[in-house]
């Protein structure tokens, strides 16, 4: 069974029949959405979704984007997150890769603030729940 076979069933279906030219039409449109998916942000797309992918680091970045543009030291997450410092840290470290924080160095403590990036996600993340 090759593996268009299933795609030609699906062709003829849906027009009635489906000829080798019928195939090749739609596996162009095909390969034209697969292009459009394969462009230089796929990755970094992945590496955010992926950074927001765990609880910890979801939490925090809700946390700096329910601040207000209010930055928040690294000490106040300990509190409020039931994990190791050494948790939050790396969770920290991840965000900042993915570009959904920024961090800076005041004295002795880091402090940490939601990126436009990040705050554009969560609302727009809001905002598909009222779909």
């Amino acid at each position: 069974m090759s593996s268009t076979d299933r795609l030609r069933r699906y062709v003829a279906d849906e027009c009635g029949s489906c000829t080798d030219e019928d195939l090749s039409e739609r596996l162009a449109e095909l390969e034209e959405l697969n292009d459009a998916t394969d462009g230089s942000d796929l990755e970094s797309d992945i590496e955010l979704l992926s950074a927001l992918g765990n609880e910890t680091r979801y939490k925090i970045v809700r946390m700096l984007h329910a601040a207000d543009d209010d930055e928040l030291c690294v000490c106040e997450f300990s509190p409020l997150l039931d994990v190791s410092d050494s948790a939050i840290s790396h969770a920290l470290s991840k965000l900042t890769d993915a570009d959904l924080v920024t961090r800076r160095k005041e004295g002795k403590w880091r402090m940490y603030r939601a990126t436009p990036r990040a705050n554009a996600l969560l609302v727009a993340l809001d905002g598909s729940r009222s779909l």
